[in-house]
């Protein structure tokens, strides 16, 4: 499907290509990145949208003593093997002793300047790897590269490599540095294909016949290296792929190959746990610091990893079965041949997925421009109101809004006896009035600046800033719950929550059906429903889980709670839908990426009662962005296999 290129119907079709860039983004803002590009190829022509790597051999004639080269590293690219294979061509090697690789992190630094003084003066190579974890010895770096700009021996070479800062206040190179280097970034491939041709590539022939036991050993390894592609590539997918970012790399790889080969020499049969134990775990569990991440790992470990793959009866994806056994070329003839299309399908995810991941890639490059335009007050040429007075009506919009804080002492009075959701609210009620607090303070400081009564202060600067583009301000988002909406749609959500909240407290009557998604923090509440079940009944706290059951209903046929446990509403599920006919989670309809889920009833019940028979583990988080936002996991059921699921990323959202 590329709506982009489509014909535009009617007298719609002689519209400018820019006037249909604008309906593009209207009707279809996932696919912008390609309209764009496409718009860019027609006005500007192909060079500017290919990305073309340079030889190293080319960019290295550009620089000198006084001119290092800097790579920018970019997750599963080394550019460093190109350095050390053109080293090897003109006789700079680590056996010719004018080779050298520093690799930086504690204690490193001495070795580093060491190399760098000796560097200078014989006309060496000197790599220094990651400057980027040693922020404090980059002035003294920045001083040596100057002294010995000038005066060296003609064949003294820098290289210099650091992963990008994730954002702008995590710069830390400094600017001489980059000013005085040549910048090298080189882009990891994307796909499938090209991701496991490339894995691929890290072995030869003479590697898939070292192993005594030849086919599985070639088996096993086609399976690592597409689990070292899908790995690799499903960081795209944002956090419907991983909760969070991981720099997975080759030398996982190569390491995994020589475990294998070592385990199978070792063991009569295959010892498969231990394999996925090592690789799951270890090789690649290594670097995963969430806990659903490393159960996704271990899941595509099961299902690539296992014995029906030596008969030749498993598929790595629909319609790639793991290939015969064959020779190096046949292989790669094999990826080329039998492979299907790019697809999410591929990962174990829905296509949905990708339309996610494209929709917020192209929100970014929008803010990004948005961001971009100029800052003056009178830049809005001319007819529409100037900067200041856009920010003032949204100001006092805001204000006039803004609901009275909570009066704790009355409400607190109100309370006959303190049951664990009445300590509940009280919290919720608290955190409120810190929010709505510091929104009246800063805005009326501000107010107070727009007027000239105040001076403007950065912090001031930052609130109209936002409040212009539409974002949250930072003072508030520290105060404030996770959230991913604009400036306009979190307000209206903020008031919605204090409408609840007021609700709630006028009686501490529980409502019909609780909006989970409405709390500061939704894990004390669902709690709460466990210490009310614990108390009631006595049972220790500790050997008590909810238990939950999605009704066939909306909120709106409750009217009242229930004897025990709580109805709760608001939730979204993402990666998969919930079939209400059959009680059971289902694939997810196209285009639909977060359906609603009708009404949940949570109750406590002791652990030994718990079904885990064809149910699913659900997390939940509170928004889109998962990792950090975690509050609990639902069992929901299941037909399928819950390892499908976990492919899929199948999460429940208290927002989207």
């Amino acid at each position: 499907e590329c709506p982009e290129k489509e014909k535009f119907p009617q007298e719609w079709k002689n519209k400018t290509s820019l006037q249909k860039l604008c309906m593009m983004r209207a009707l279809r803002p996932d696919r912008m990145m390609y309209a764009v590009r496409n718009y860019v190829e027609e006005k500007l022509g192909t060079q500017y949208v290919e990305g073309r790597s340079i030889e190293f051999a080319k960019s290295f004639e550009e620089s000198s003593p006084e001119t290092p080269m800097f790579f920018i590293l970019s997750p599963g690219v080394d550019p460093l093997k190109d350095v050390e294979a053109h080293g090897k061509k003109i006789g700079f090697t680590f056996d010719n002793r004018n080779f050298h690789n520093v690799s930086l992190g504690q204690g490193q630094e001495i070795v580093a300047e060491q190399a760098l003084d000796l560097a200078a003066v014989e006309g060496h190579w000197v790599i220094l790897q990651n400057v980027h974890l040693v922020a404090k010895w980059l002035g003294t770096l920045e001083k040596k590269l100057e002294k010995y700009s000038v005066g060296s021996n003609e064949n003294y070479r820098v290289f210099i490599s650091a992963e990008p800062a994730g954002s702008p206040d995590a710069h830390i190179i400094p600017q001489g540095i980059l000013e005085s280097s040549i910048k090298i970034t080189n882009e990891p491939p994307t796909g499938i294909q090209a991701n496991l041709h490339k894995a691929f590539n890290n072995f030869t022939q003479e590697t898939l016949e070292m192993c005594a036991r030849e086919s599985e050993f070639k088996c096993i390894l086609f399976a690592i290296c597409y689990f070292h592609a899908v790995v690799g590539e499903r960081l795209k997918f944002g956090p419907q792929g991983w909760n969070r970012p991981y720099p997975f790399n080759t030398g996982d790889l190569t390491i995994s190959a020589m475990v294998l080969y070592n385990y199978l020499e070792a063991n009569a049969k295959v010892p498969w746990e231990d394999l996925r134990y090592l690789f799951g775990e270890i090789m690649y569990g290594g670097h995963i610091t969430d806990d659903w991440d490393r159960k996704l790992c271990r899941t595509y470990l099961e299902e690539y990893l296992h014995p029906d793959m030596l008969d030749g009866e498993l598929l790595l994806a629909p319609g790639f079965p793991v290939p015969p056994n064959s020779d190096y070329n046949a292989y790669h003839q094999y990826i080329d041949d039998v492979l299907p299309p790019e697809s999410p399908y591929l990962y174990g995810l829905h296509p949905n997925a990708e339309i996610g991941f494209l929709t917020t890639t192209s929100e970014k490059l929008f803010q990004t421009v948005l961001e971009m335009q100029p800052r003056d007050a009178g830049a809005g040429g001319g007819a529409g109101a100037t900067r200041e007075e856009k920010v003032k009506g949204v100001l006092d919009e805001i204000v006039e809004k803004l609901p009275e804080e909570f009066n704790m002492a009355e409400i607190q009075a109100k309370a006959e006896e303190r049951t664990p959701y009445v300590v509940v609210a009280f919290q919720e009620c608290e955190r409120m009035n810190m929010l709505t607090k510091e929104i009246r303070r800063s805005l009326k400081e501000l107010d107070l600046g727009l007027k000239g009564e105040l001076t403007i202060t950065s912090d001031m600067e930052d609130l109209s800033n936002a409040l212009f583009l539409d974002y949250v301000p930072e003072s508030w988002t520290k105060r404030a719950y996770p959230s991913l909406n604009g400036l306009a749609a979190w307000y209206a959500d903020l008031l919605q929550r204090i409408k609840e909240l007021e609700q709630w407290t006028s009686d501490f009557q529980l409502p019909a059906a609780v909006w989970l998604g409405g709390f500061f923090n939704p894990q004390s509440f669902l709690t709460a429903i466990m210490q009310s079940m614990a108390r009631k009944n006595e049972w220790p706290l500790d050997k008590m889980c909810l238990q939950c059951d999605v009704t066939k209903k909306n909120r709106e046929d409750f009217s009242s709670p229930p004897r025990e446990g709580s109805y709760i509403h608001g939730l979204f599920m993402e990666g998969a839908r919930w079939d209400t006919q059959t009680g059971l989670i289902a694939d997810s309809r196209l285009k639909e990426l977060t359906p609603n889920m009708p009404v949940i009833f949570i109750k406590a019940i002791p652990v030994d009662r718990m079904d885990t028979k064809n149910v699913y583990e659900c997390p939940v988080y509170k928004t889109r962005q998962r990792g950090p936002t975690f509050v609990w996991t639902f069992n929901l059921k299941t037909k399928e296999k819950p390892a499908k699921w976990v492919l899929a990323g199948v999460a429940l959202l208290l927002a989207v």
